[in-house]
């Protein structure tokens, strides 16, 4: 049996409960109610059956109290629900401006809303909507944005992962060729070692046995002489001659002597050892002067995986990253210069569409401020820079290798053909921020960058 509001109103004020108290009579009623009541009277008495209460607080209705808020909240939610007026059940057609609250018809001519000012409900949620939705259209955009980027950073980290395994193998493919080389190289070294060990035990133990029978030989002469020394003075007399005659079989000769050079010569297997190893491992050191730095690759440009050479392939799928925002289908550098002279040689070779130059870079946009750069394309050769118009470049043939030189503080840099050792071109500009190596190709045929030769010196 579901309860009605009429079970639930108080006898004084014919409202649902506020805060009910009850009297020892068993009668409830309003707490404010019930002490206006007692206010305007003498006796504290019930405003029901006029009983006497002997306590002047009577106890909260706890019970009553929990039944009634559960009652108006689901009596407010069912006319919320049907855009009812809580009090009179009547449709919300008006809105308060004075209490911020939709109201019914009733309410508008009560009490509570006297000289307030009204609009209608349909007409200000009307007006409202169109203000939030100038407001929530930004943020709409704000959230695509968010999103965009959310996908655009999980694309990161997964590259990140891809970057770090990627380099992982080749770092540890690079180090277990060393690691090969120097097992090899041990193993040649410790055989070396072994092998003039062996020598110079076989010639000391071929002297020791030629030693050895030469003393067996004089102690067995010796043992003999020393029983004539002890035999009875004819007999002694009548073997003397043949005595002594043994005797001088065996003059006394030089001791023999070893000759310089019999133990290992030890300096010659651990002096400088690890300088000497170093030294043999220029043939698997390669060093190029400039490296490649993938994470400015445009996504169309392949490269080795030692980073020294490009050509253009399919697109590969790489983030959006800062540093490979370039219009160019190009690659920089890893290191940028900022001072003194620097080269790089450059195999073009059969490409037919390539530039070689280097570019300044914005440190803080991590984009071009300028570039400076030789290209060859359709047949021709044009060195261009940012601002400047192109200029067509005639040489004698067609290079094959070519030099980058930069002397970063007089503000020039310079092409050269590398077999002809002749000048191409050169760009003078006053360098104010880092200048990085640039490449690009729109050709499968690779960029090599050349290595520079490897030597080791030493200071005396």
């Amino acid at each position: 049996m579901s309860l009605q509001s009429e079970d639930l109103s108080c006898p004084v004020c014919q409202d649902i409960f506020r805060a009910p108290v009850v009297l020892s009579c068993s009668h409830s009623f309003c707490k404010d109610c019930l002490q206006t009541w007692w206010s305007e009277r003498e006796v504290p008495e019930c405003p029901v059956c006029k009983r006497r209460s002997s306590r002047s607080e009577p106890p909260c209705n706890l019970a009553l109290k929990n039944v009634c808020e559960a009652f108006l909240q689901d009596r407010d939610q069912r006319a919320l629900e049907e855009n009812l007026c809580s009090l009179h059940a009547e449709k919300l057609k008006l809105y308060c401006l004075d209490h911020r609250q939709p109201i019914c018809l009733v309410c508008r001519d009560s009490k509570t809303h006297a000289g307030h000012r009204f609009r209608p409900v349909q007409e200000l949620a009307s007006e409202n909507k169109k203000d939030l939705r100038k407001l929530v259209e930004p943020l709409g955009d704000q959230l695509k944005v968010l999103r965009d980027i959310q996908g655009h950073y999980k694309e990161m980290s997964e590259h990140i992962l891809v970057q770090a395994e990627d380099s992982e193998r080749k770092m540890r493919a690079q180090f277990q060729k060393l690691h090969e080389f120097l097992l090899e190289e041990e193993d040649s070294r410790v055989q070396a070692l072994r092998q003039e060990e062996q020598q110079k035990r076989q010639l000391m133990d071929e002297k020791l046995a030629a030693l050895g029978r030469d003393i067996e030989e004089l102690s067995s002469s010796l043992e003999a002489l020393e029983d004539e020394l002890k035999a009875e003075d004819v007999s002694f007399l009548l073997r003397y001659r043949a005595a002594v005659d043994a005797a001088q079989l065996h003059p006394l000769v030089d001791y023999p002597k070893l000759q310089p050079g019999c133990l290992i010569d030890v300096a010659k297997h651990l002096g400088n050892l690890t300088f000497n190893t170093w030294t043999r491992m220029k043939s698997l050191v390669t060093f190029t002067p400039v490296v490649l730095d993938p994470n400015t690759a445009n996504p169309a440009i392949q490269l080795s995986e030692n980073l020294t050479s490009l050509s253009h392939g399919e697109r590969q799928k790489l983030p959006e990253n800062p540093e490979r925002k370039d219009y160019h289908r190009s690659v920089r550098g890893a290191e940028g210069f900022s001072s003194g002279m620097h080269s790089w040689d450059v195999e073009v070779a059969d490409n037919n569409a390539w530039f070689v130059g280097a570019a300044a870079v914005s440190v803080k946009e991590n984009i071009k401020t300028g570039f400076w750069q030789l290209e060859f394309y359709n047949g021709k050769y044009v060195a261009r820079s940012l601002g400047d118009t192109p200029i067509l470049l005639r040489v004698r043939r067609n290079l094959q290798r070519v030099r980058v030189h930069l002397d970063w503080n007089k503000g020039r840099l310079s092409f050269y053909d590398l077999d002809l050792n002749v000048h191409v071109h050169s760009f003078t500009h006053v360098f104010s921020q880092s200048v990085f190596p640039c490449f690009g190709t729109l050709s499968e045929p690779p960029l090599k960058i050349i290595p520079a030769k490897v030597s080791v010196t030493r200071d005396s």
